[in-house]
């Protein structure tokens, strides 16, 4: 008879174990509440322990979300989470590393960090809450504001040009670029997970309403009077079909998308574009699709889901392997040594 002991299993987490102790403050109806509750809700399926999360977040409203997790986390300095997020997934690539930004604080101060993050390609989560203002410091336009929004800080109307985070995603050799809303739980549960289980620096751009500076930025795309013609949800190897009873898709006439009417004569679901997440000639194209509409180009619906995903070695295995392959052929140096190298010279 076996006198081995079997210690008892860890009792499964609930969304209630990632809430916190204190009471979250936000405006009241702002889309941040939603966006935790998702994250709340998918976390303990991921199988990681609830220590090993840690959060890491810049300035802004949903900067305080790491307040607001009960787990690890560092509310860091304007612009700098991705940096900081990067350091920690350096020296500890065990931890599971989430980064809450905004559209100002990654696309402005933070958006040298944030681009470098996605090219380096650590396995780090980002989440970027976007709502096309700047909230916490009352309602200035921000880097993703649409030409023409009048704001405390343009009162005459914005004359930039906005950028579109899905494109600058992919320029950034991103390997995991999504997109997602804030009204639409079921959807947004859904791209969380993908993100998740990603292994690299996983993007995921959230539309998030500002009910007190800029209310009602994204309801075109999240109000069920609007929603189905105005918004595209793309998944792997299926067609590009959207409209009030999926009677429109689109198909491309060499680069250029094109909307299809399927309740015509003639038009198949069959001759569609088949979304390709590994695509990226086509991610581009659908990241341009505001664009598009923005310059009056063409009238498309705004795309939401995984628009690319490919995998490549994450920064902090690659840095494993060239420390464990230099150890073996130099063995341990002393750190001045490494740092001064074989160019050296002493001056009599």
């Amino acid at each position: 008879m076996s006198d081995t002991i079997t210690a008892p299993a860890a009792p499964k987490l609930t969304s209630k174990d990632f809430a916190p102790d204190q009471d979250v403050k936000w405006c009241p109806g702002c889309g941040d509440y939603s966006i935790l509750k998702q994250v709340q809700t998918i976390f303990p399926d991921l199988g990681d322990k609830k220590e090993d999360f840690v959060f890491i977040s810049g300035i802004g409203c949903s900067s305080r979300f790491t307040y607001y997790m009960d787990t690890y986390g560092m509310h860091s300095i304007h612009g700098r989470a991705t940096a900081i997020a990067s350091g920690l997934k350096a020296a500890r690539p065990d931890l599971n590393v989430w980064v809450v930004t905004g559209d100002g604080d990654a696309m402005s101060i933070g958006g040298n960090h944030f681009i470098h993050l996605l090219r380096k390609n650590f396995d780090i989560k980002v989440l970027l809450f976007n709502n096309q203002i700047y909230g916490l410091t009352k309602g200035q336009y921000s880097p993703t504001s649409e030409t023409g929004i009048v704001t405390k800080s343009t009162p005459f109307g914005s004359i930039e040009e906005p950028f579109n985070t899905a494109e600058l995603a992919l320029g950034a050799k991103a390997t995991f670029v999504s997109r997602t809303l804030d009204r639409d739980p079921k959807h947004q549960q859904a791209v969380l997970r993908r993100a998740a289980g990603h292994k690299g620096t996983a993007f995921v751009e959230i539309y998030q309403n500002c009910p007190v500076f800029n209310d009602g930025a994204f309801f075109l795309f999240t109000e069920k009077e609007s929603k189905k013609e105005e918004a595209l949800f793309v998944e792997d190897g299926k067609p590009l079909v959207f409209g009030e009873n999926a009677n429109k898709g689109i198909k491309l006439d060499g680069f250029r998308p094109v909307v299809v009417d399927l309740s015509a004569n003639g038009n198949s679901v069959n001759e569609l574009w088949i979304h390709d997440e590994k695509d990226k000639v086509k991610a581009g194209i659908l990241a341009a699709f505001s664009d598009l509409n923005h310059h009056g180009h063409v009238h498309l619906p705004r795309p939401f889901g995984v628009l690319y995903s490919i995998q490549r070695p994450t920064y902090e295995e690659q840095m494993a392997k060239q420390i464990e392959l230099v150890t073996e052929r130099k063995g341990k140096q002393p750190l001045n040594e490494i740092l001064s190298g074989d160019k050296t010279w002493e001056i009599a």
